[in-house]
């Protein structure tokens, strides 16, 4: 029997929801409106992938969202949609990291350092593996010309997200590789919300909240 999951991923300025059978995209539905059109486009873009792949609602095996860090105002919008449908329709919830979503947009032979824009100076970031292997925890870090500097000095450092345009102003380094104009998108949540849903990977549709990640830290530049 296929599984079928309705993606949602709302965390920045990109309103987009896909629909995967067994992992594979089947539909997808986005657009970035830079006014956060969210509210309004949100439920339409679901009833569009439903009725594009010619399924019902009740059809569906689960309901991924992504959980942030992001927007305020967009992870709760996705969260409160993701949640109401799991309710109604009596499906588990997934929820994938966003930074995820967004690291697996890069095929790489490197690092992949994964953010999105906070404000000022202030970036979301995780680093990964060229596997998608998360291999350093997920911060709210003020940027600096020191900013991963360890990971540039090893070897190539893939930027990729809307933290990039302010990063490529301050790092000057030959291993890094900015990937530009880039935004979490529910495509990347097929394969993600997939696997955890075969291993029953589900949150308490009740008590799950967005990921909300406010503390920054200024890092201290190395010492020459």
């Amino acid at each position: 029997m296929s599984i079928y999951i309705l993606n949602i991923e709302t965390a920045t300025t990109n309103c987009s929801v896909s629909l995967s059978k067994d992992g594979e995209l089947i539909v997808l539905k986005e657009d970035n409106d830079k006014s956060y059109s969210h509210a309004e486009r949100l439920h339409v873009y679901i009833d569009d992938v439903l009725k594009e792949a010619k399924i019902n609602a009740s059809d569906i095996d689960a309901i991924a969202v992504s959980k942030g860090p992001g927007s305020y105002t967009g992870l709760r919008i996705g969260v409160s949609a993701a949640k109401g449908l799991c309710f109604a329709l009596n499906k588990p919830l997934i929820s994938i990291p966003t930074l995820d979503v967004l690291a697996n947009q890069v095929k790489s032979d490197g690092l992949i350092v994964s953010m999105l824009d906070a404000r000022r100076m202030e970036v979301y970031s995780a680093i990964y593996n060229s596997n998608y292997n998360q291999i350093r925890d997920t911060q709210a870090q003020i940027l600096d010309e020191t900013s991963f500097s360890d990971y540039l000095d090893s070897g190539k450092v893939y930027f990729i997200g809307n933290g990039v345009e302010k990063t490529k102003a301050l790092i000057n380094h030959e291993n890094a590789v900015f990937v530009e104009d880039k935004l979490p998108s529910a495509r990347e949540m097929c394969a993600l919300a997939f696997n955890k849903y075969k291993i029953s990977d589900t949150e308490d549709v009740a008590y799950f909240e967005p990921y909300y990640l406010k503390d920054f830290v200024a890092l201290k530049p190395k010492k020459s």
